[in-house]
């Protein structure tokens, strides 16, 4: 096989807080997002992704909300060992695209700076990571700012020619 696609989607609910993590950056913010680790949707999405290319399953299975371990993670160390088990599984990342939907805040002007950090965890060029910042146009959770919504595709392809045969 000479590639592998995989998706991911993720939805958390908002909190009160004052900054959120999306994309591995910080955001300063007068709500926070709800979950069990930093709650960081994108991370997840494209974590899911990852590992749903590869057929290693999804990171509630890797990550559970019920070991103590994962409270309050970093959702970038998440991402980065859910990276290190898609390498040794014998892939790597040829390119990834982001949907990050958020009413508020505008996160126009933050994709370049989560662009960067992700392709870094990824160990990736800036180049073969695309993050693009939707709203919920005021309907459902995301509209009503209830929630922030990512959803990641993410294409594979082998470490080397031998590896994925």
């Amino acid at each position: 096989m000479k590639y592998r696609i995989g998706f991911g989607c993720d939805l958390h609910r908002f909190t009160e807080g004052v900054s959120l993590r999306l994309g591995g950056v910080s955001i300063p913010f007068s709500k926070s997002l709800l979950g069990h680790s930093d709650a960081d949707v994108l991370l997840h999405a494209i974590a899911d992704a990852l590992l749903g290319a590869a057929g290693l399953g999804d990171i509630g299975e890797l990550f559970p909300d019920t070991a103590e371990e994962n409270r309050g993670r970093d959702s970038g160390e998440i991402l980065a060992l859910c990276n290190e088990a898609v390498a040794e599984a014998g892939w790597q990342v040829s390119n990834l695209d982001c949907v990050v939907s958020a009413q508020r805040p505008k996160l126009g002007p933050l994709k370049e700076t989560m662009r960067n950090r992700i392709a870094a965890i990824l160990g990736v060029e800036p180049g073969q990571v695309n993050v693009k910042a939707k709203t919920g146009e005021h309907v459902g959770p995301v509209g009503r700012l209830e929630a922030i919504e990512a959803q990641a595709v993410v294409l594979l392809e082998p470490l080397d020619a031998t590896s994925a045969d």
